[in-house]
């Protein structure tokens, strides 16, 4: 179970807050323990009527649980990261086929990791506005740390809009990897804009 939790200071930067409870099961330990607890900011460095570029800078405060994928519960200190988005709306393109606001994102991150290796991470999404109150989102999520584990996940989920309040279900899974542990399962988020 998780927290994301973020605040628009000004029209250009936001600040975030990451924090999970792990409940964990594999061949080797069962866990349940907090996870690590992330806090950033991102930037807005541009934008026009199509296109926006950020830049996030955060630091972790590791767990109990696991910190990184491939590591056992506990391992791992405090992580720093710096991560750059671009995003573009894709206009009319989404419109011939009955999508509203859709939108394209690619993320590139570098984590500099204390007691695992560093890790350089690279995320997509991709999504669109189905009427007014559905949204539909397709994401990946990838990474290799250095010298060893690599990742790929893939995650199909809607979203339901009930005035300010969310709700967002989906289906994750590891599509490819090397020496990290295969998962796959429902995501249910809530989501409340204030």
């Amino acid at each position: 179970m998780g927290l994301f939790a973020e605040y628009g200071v000004s029209d250009r930067l936001t600040l975030q807050l990451k924090a999970d409870w792990q409940d964990g099961e594999d061949a080797f330990v069962d866990y349940s323990r907090r996870g690590p607890i992330e806090i950033g900011a991102t930037w807005q460095v541009w934008r026009d009527d199509r296109n926006a570029v950020s830049l996030y800078g955060g630091y972790t405060q590791a767990g109990e649980g696991r910190n990184a994928g491939y590591a056992a519960p506990g391992v791992g200190d405090h992580d720093w990261e710096a991560r750059v988005s671009v995003g573009r709306s894709l206009g009319d393109m989404g419109e011939r086929w009955g999508m509203d606001g859709a939108f394209v994102e690619l993320q590139a991150a570098r984590r500099l990791r204390d007691g695992l290796p560093d890790e350089t991470r690279i995320d997509a999404t991709a999504g669109a506005r189905i009427g007014e109150d559905w949204m539909v989102l397709g994401q990946a999520f990838g990474g290799a740390a250095d010298g060893g584990a690599r990742w790929l996940s893939l995650e199909a989920s809607v979203v339901r809009d009930f005035g300010a309040w969310s709700v967002q279900a989906g289906w994750r899974q590891t599509v490819a990897g090397q020496e990290i542990p295969i998962s796959r399962g429902p995501v249910l988020a809530i989501w409340r804009r204030f």
